[in-house]
């Protein structure tokens, strides 16, 4: 018995080998790595040299981009994650229909996500709101000059965040199906008791689509704080440090000023408080997620 159960766990464990292989060599050894390295001055030409907390106490108390990338960043994250997840509940209520086509107007507005990230629609959104883009042009139409946004300082973040609205496919796709799993017999009767469409809304449908509206949350948390291709292709972190995510500034510190002590204790931070403001998360949704036992968990 136990030789059969001995044979079991070995082919378990040789098909698991590949996912173990990568999870070792390229998360738990780069993360070890760079946690050891957030204690040195390791210029990348030159031999490490372990300096302890100096790069976190540097960071803190003497470096100024520091503070206005974590402005930034939290700026971007407080403005665009509401307002991408309102976008993709309104769209994925108005697609949650039995309608001819309506498999072609998902995929439609799935699109932007798929490709919202790449370099090319980058480029793009650069052109959109450019001096003579299209968004000024439309203005012109009007009679009204508009600004060049993305060297405006007052200006360029509000165009990030409205890139970063509009892909929203993915979270609309995953409301979609929280939608499709809330059962019709709560709205029919809801609807015979009096109740309005706006009544089902805060009655039935929010409460029965918190707990994907709190992944989404978390998910969407998550990704703003780790922002990177649109601000550095749209805008490359200004004017004056406009939009300076903190992703931008780590990349430049490791990869500008090959200082990757410096950088890998840019990043451990990052880690900490991403991790915080998802344990914040978590312990707030115990108050809002509600869960088809009737229980929050």
């Amino acid at each position: 018995m136990q030789g059969k159960l001995l044979r079991q766990n070995t082919t378990a464990y040789l098909f698991m080998l590949p996912w173990l292989v990568g999870l070792f060599l390229f998360t738990l050894w780069p993360m070890i790595s760079s946690l050891y390295l957030s204690f040195t001055r390791f210029e990348l030409l030159q031999p490490s040299e372990w300096v302890g907390l100096q790069n976190f106490k540097e960071i803190f108390t003497a470096d100024e981009r520091f503070w206005q990338s974590l402005k930034v960043t939290f700026h971007f994250v407080v403005l665009s994650v509401p307002l991408k997840l309102l976008a993709a509940l309104l769209v994925a209520m108005m697609l949650n229909r039995n309608i001819r086509g309506i498999g072609l107007y998902r995929s439609l507005y799935y699109l932007p996500s798929l490709i919202g990230g790449s370099v090319a629609v980058s480029i793009m959104w650069r052109q959109i709101f450019g001096e003579t883009g299209v968004v000024n042009v439309l203005l012109s139409m009007f009679g009204l000059q508009g600004p060049i946004w993305i060297s405006n300082p007052d200006y360029a973040i509000y165009t990030l965040i409205a890139l970063a609205t509009w892909q929203f496919g993915s979270s609309m796709v995953i409301f979609l199906a929280g939608l499709k799993q809330i059962p019709e017999h709560l709205y029919e009767a809801s609807a015979i008791d009096g109740a309005g469409k706006v009544q089902q809304f805060f009655r039935i449908t929010l409460p029965m689509l918190s707990p994907v509206m709190f992944f989404n949350l978390v998910m969407q948390v998550i990704g703003g704080f780790m922002v990177f291709t649109q601000g550095f292709i749209v805008t490359k972190g200004g004017p004056m440090d406009a939009t300076l995510f903190y992703a931008i500034y780590l990349y430049e510190k490791g990869f500008k000023y090959f200082q990757m002590g410096y950088a890998s204790a840019l990043a451990w931070i990052l880690l900490v408080i991403i991790g915080i403001f998802t344990a914040i998360l978590f312990k707030t949704s115990k108050k809002w997620v509600h869960y088809e036992s009737g229980g929050d968990k």
